[in-house]
């Protein structure tokens, strides 16, 4: 299977390092600070879109991301 990256933005984070989308797939894509990256299907644009705009990214992912089904794709 052929690891797919989307384009990320960065984010002020103590715990994420970039942040990504794709509006098709409803793909989340989440690099961590020490280096996984994550990918959460089925995640709506709407929580992308909070998720960007939320103070504490760490928290808005455990609160609302991590329940989605999710691969790692980098480790």
């Amino acid at each position: 299977m052929e690891e797919i990256f989307l384009e990320r933005k960065s984010v002020k984070s103590s715990n994420v390092k970039s942040i990504g989308y794709d509006e098709d797939a409803c793909i989340l894509e989440v690099e961590f600070n020490k280096g996984p990256i994550y990918h959460y299907h089925g995640v709506p644009l709407k929580l992308y879109n909070r998720l960007m705009y939320a103070s504490s990214k760490g928290t808005f992912l455990k609160n609302k991301i991590y329940k989605y089904k999710n691969s790692c794709i980098k480790k």
